[in-house]
């Protein structure tokens, strides 16, 4: 019995030394960062004991408050901040550990043009695109020219070699085409309202491929093309030889892969071709149109801006864009009198494109105002 006694004794004598040991170890576990550099704390811990059991039981308020007098903050490092009071006769350590989110940014993706130095290249008008050509229709006068003969990725700019061949080839409009699998972008992965399924008439596939830049439109015009995909792309690039084009090659009619590419040259080339045909006319200006898909109705609406812009009379346009080719335009517009072609490739941000053909528009409102037919006509009535 006294041997038993001397031990009681002897625990509750040495107590609060191993409370206070406890109380110093947890501390300096929680505020040395190396700690915890292989172990990631959430937003908040649950309290814990000086003898490590988790403490889940509601606190009654009066106790909460007069524990909170004897509370004390340590701050370990900036992220780490301990704090430690007496809670029910016992010393609680609690810990929390902000949560630090590091966004990196990633940097863009640069284009051909980026990439082959051609941004570098100054011009007159201070235009954003590398690469820009314009002429005049009738004369074939070329009146501004940046990097004309670069060949680039061209986007969906494909789409106006697509159309064009779809409207030659006299196929039945209101043939109806179901999209398939095989429509689906594994290029890209861009999206499509046009879920695989979706059957429409041939006519609105081409109207929503020239106006809307439909991808799975312009594959499925391509696929069901007489002798399929690959008879359809043998055809573009039979078209683009014929019409001149030698710096052009497609692999496939919607523009997503890279490898469709061409020149300023070209697609002036292309262009002029679009616009006598009066289909690509009609459906590449048409600023909106709605298709019933099933029991659906959904509207489709131009890429192009510019096409409701009552300070613009555009004859035919495309525009475009991948990150390999940057944004694209193209355009048959009258200015000042004129028939212009214009060509902006590779310009670097969203909307420059068509700041680019703006301040063209207005370049050749203040220089080329008259076509030089009408320039001779006034020079000879002003002589006789």
């Amino acid at each position: 019995m006294p041997e038993a006694r001397f031990n009681r004794v002897s625990s509750q004598r040495f107590l609060p030394a191993f409370r206070l040991i406890a109380v110093a170890l947890c501390a300096t576990a929680f505020l040395l960062p190396s700690a915890f550099a292989a172990k990631k704390e959430p937003a908040k811990k649950a309290a814990v004991s000086a003898d490590g059991k988790r403490k889940t039981a509601a606190v009654p308020s009066r106790s909460v408050a007069s524990a909170d007098k004897s509370e004390r903050v340590v701050r370990g490092g900036r992220n780490v901040v301990a704090s430690i009071r007496q809670k029910n006769g016992k010393t609680v350590v609690a810990v929390q550990r902000r949560s630090i989110v590091r966004v990196a940014e990633m940097p863009a993706r640069q284009s051909f043009g980026q990439l082959a130095g051609l941004h570098g290249t100054e011009d007159a008008l201070d235009l954003k695109s590398s690469v820009a050509l314009v002429i005049d229709q009738d004369t074939h006068e070329v009146l501004f020219s940046k990097n004309d003969h670069a060949v680039l990725p061209i986007a969906s700019l494909t789409k106006l070699m697509t159309g064009l061949l779809i409207s030659e080839a006299k196929l039945p409009s209101d043939e109806l085409i179901t999209i398939t699998q095989d429509d689906v972008d594994t290029e890209k992965g861009s999206r499509s309202r046009l879920t695989v399924g979706s059957t429409l008439p041939r006519g609105e596939l081409l109207h929503l491929a020239l106006m809307s830049s439909e991808n799975r439109a312009a594959h499925a015009l391509g696929r069901t093309y007489p002798g399929g995909l690959a008879t359809f792309v043998s055809v573009m690039n039979a078209k683009a030889r014929m019409l001149g084009m030698k710096d052009t090659r497609y692999v496939e009619p919607t523009g997503l892969s890279s490898r469709n590419q061409s020149s300023a040259q070209d697609l002036a080339l292309l262009v002029n071709a679009a616009y006598a045909d009066a289909t690509v006319r009609q459906l590449s200006t048409s600023p909106e149109y709605q298709v019933e898909v099933g029991n659906r109705v959904l509207q489709f609406n131009t890429t192009n801006r510019l096409v409701k812009s009552p300070d613009w009379d555009i004859g035919v346009q495309k525009t475009g864009y991948i990150s390999e080719a940057g944004q694209c335009l193209v355009m048959q517009a009258k200015i000042a009198g004129r028939k212009l072609i214009m060509v902006f490739l590779d310009s670097a941000g969203k909307l420059s494109r068509i700041g680019d053909a703006e301040r063209v528009r207005r370049w050749v409102e203040a220089n080329h105002m008259l076509s030089p037919a009408a320039q001779q006509s006034v020079a000879a009535h002003i002589a006789g």
